[in-house]
């Protein structure tokens, strides 16, 4: 969420820049919600003040209020009470409204209006060049038995997946991989509940925008988790944290569950796209002055992941068309996949500044004065795909798969998978 004092104060500059996230804000809509608050607080405070001064008046002069002075009291109290009411429904009001408003973004994001603005940082790897014919990762799991996409669809439906013997340990053991790695920096490992409420959601930006996006639990407020930002963001809602104590950094893996509305006929062979996978998930919660030292930091550490995998993969900073609902910047990793001839999102890690913190109030106090903190998240990896990158980027003439170094002991020291 978006200061309402920062809207009104820059109407400029707020509407640029979200015109650059193609969001055509109301912003006289706004601005009278926004005043009729104002004057609902006025109103309000001055009401509070006369009743404030007649009770004064009659305490000090030692007396019981006459029967025309009760009646008084009574009208300023009956006008506190209807003062109060419109005032809540104004601010009703003016939050829908502004849970509606996307993140601004930072003044480096690179401005257009979809993925061809993004702006390459880096490329790491080396692309191997295969003297066979390579197979996708769908033919390589089904051949090595690795999972069972079919078996899945007879359970539950299409997009599920069924990991089998191997398939089932390499992706275990990746999960365990990324844990422990992360834990060497020092993120403290969380194992969050896969289903929150309607205010985590809120407090992330999921809601209520993006309910169509998200599997809700019938006959509850509860839905199942799309990420562990989720859970991790919300461990410290409605709290003021000590700034000796920022900041706060969290490892947690989770499933995932995404209805993918929108993004049908896309996708739809293998592991990329799913309603159910497994992720690690990075959150760290700072200050205000720190978040993009620490948004550099938490894309490196997703970033050695596939560096100790040894898997080629870039580095985009996404564009302010391409970017998400509730992030001020976000660089994208990519990992090279043989079979499509390009790279794909493996982790999004963004900054969302104080945009997540104003929604679920999180705050630290600093000089007794207190501030908003900045949250930060991003894949650490998404495991399925990871485990599509290794069985295409690792895939030998004779269809096994080549056990990544770093992976090995996480596999019983199985170099070759048969």
């Amino acid at each position: 969420m978006i200061n309402p004092n920062f809207i009104f104060d820059n109407k400029e500059l707020v509407l640029n820049k979200l015109s650059n996230k193609s969001y055509d804000l109301n912003y006289k809509k706004f601005s009278d919600l926004y005043l009729l608050r104002k004057e609902s607080i006025q109103k309000l405070e001055e009401l509070k003040s006369e009743l404030n001064k007649f009770n004064k008046k009659i305490t000090k002069e030692k007396r019981k209020p006459t029967e025309d002075e009760l009646k008084e009291i009574k009208g300023f109290s009956n006008s506190s009470k209807e003062a109060e009411a419109l005032k809540k429904k104004i601010e009703i009001d003016l939050n829908n409204l502004l849970l509606e408003i996307p993140n601004l973004h930072h003044d480096s994001v690179p401005v257009g209006s979809d993925e061809t603005y993004n702006e390459e940082i880096k490329k790491v790897g080396e692309i191997k060049e295969y003297n066979f014919k390579i197979k996708d990762h769908s033919t390589l799991g089904k051949n090595l038995n690795l999972f069972d996409l079919e078996a899945a669809a007879k359970i539950t439906g299409s997009r599920f997946n069924l990991y089998k013997g191997l398939g089932a340990k390499l992706e275990r053991g990746l999960i365990n991989f990324m844990l422990d790695e992360h834990s060497k920096k020092d993120y403290i490992e969380i194992f969050p509940p896969f289903i929150c409420n309607e205010e985590s959601f809120i407090g992330t930006g999921n809601l209520p925008k993006f309910e169509e996006d998200l599997f809700k639990i019938e006959g509850t407020k509860n839905y199942l988790i799309p990420t562990a930002e989720v859970p991790l963001t919300n461990i410290h809602s409605n709290e003021i944290i000590d700034p000796t104590k920022l900041p706060i950094k969290y490892v947690a893996y989770s499933a995932c569950f995404r209805s993918e509305a929108g993004s049908y006929g896309k996708d739809v062979k293998g592991l990329i796209r799913q309603h159910q996978f497994n992720k690690i998930e990075l959150v760290k919660i700072t200050d205000e002055f720190s978040s993009y030292d620490e948004l550099e930091k938490l894309t490196q550490d997703a970033c050695s992941i596939l560096d100790q995998l040894e898997l080629p993969y870039r580095v985009v900073t996404l564009s302010t068309g391409d970017m998400s609902f509730s992030s001020a910047k976000t660089y994208d990793i990519e990992v090279w996949i043989p079979s499509e001839g390009k790279y794909r999102e493996i982790s999004s890690c963004s900054n969302f500044e104080s945009f997540q913190s104003r929604r679920a109030n999180i705050k630290y106090k600093v000089n007794n004065k207190m501030n908003y903190a900045h949250t930060i998240n991003g894949s650490g990896l998404a495991v399925g795909r990871t485990l599509v990158a290794i069985l295409e980027n690792f895939q030998n003439s004779d269809g096994t798969i080549t056990v990544p170094k770093a992976l090995r002991p996480y596999l019983n020291n199985i170099e070759i998978i048969s």
